[in-house]
């Protein structure tokens, strides 16, 4: 079910999700674990998310490419998903994989930093972008922003 990355979508928390639906929180909590819903909690969940049960019963997270979400994005955060690797289809798995291969090298040069300077200063430079695509991932989940099959990983 993709309650979850629909209610992260819209930037609502569970609390807040819970309190527009009428349902428990422990629902919410529930639901998103896993558990199966009745049709009365899908069809208070749908009229929430504007949404019909049907969607909300699908396995994986599909972007709406006609929807006006991207629209209301800061700028800023629409271009570095843009370009994330030069496509238009942000990936989370790919922005992982930068973020583990950085943080990887950036640990092995700063300890080789130890015989050579300019080692300990790209280990802290890649580092750096580690934490950077930390930040990357984290807006991307918080947004729902990407494309891969898993929705968020």
């Amino acid at each position: 079910m993709i309650l979850k990355q629909l209610r992260l979508s819209r930037l609502l928390s569970q609390e807040q999700l819970a309190q527009m639906s009428g349902l428990n929180v422990r629902t919410i909590q529930r639901i998103e674990s896993g558990h199966k819903p009745s049709t009365e909690t899908l069809k208070c969940l749908a009229a929430v998310l504007e949404v019909d049960v049907l969607t909300l019963t699908e396995e994986h997270f599909t972007m709406d490419k006609k929807s006006t979400d991207w629209q209301q994005l800061p700028t800023g955060l629409k271009w570095l998903f843009a370009l994330n690797f030069f496509s238009f289809r942000p990936s989370r798995s790919a922005a992982c994989r930068v973020e583990i291969i950085s943080h990887g090298f950036g640990f092995v040069f700063c300890l080789l930093g130890i015989w050579s300077e300019p080692a300990l200063a790209g280990g802290l430079l890649l580092l750096a972008n580690a934490y950077l695509f930390r930040l990357h991932l984290w807006l991307g989940d918080k947004y729902g922003v990407w494309y891969d099959a898993d929705g968020l990983g």
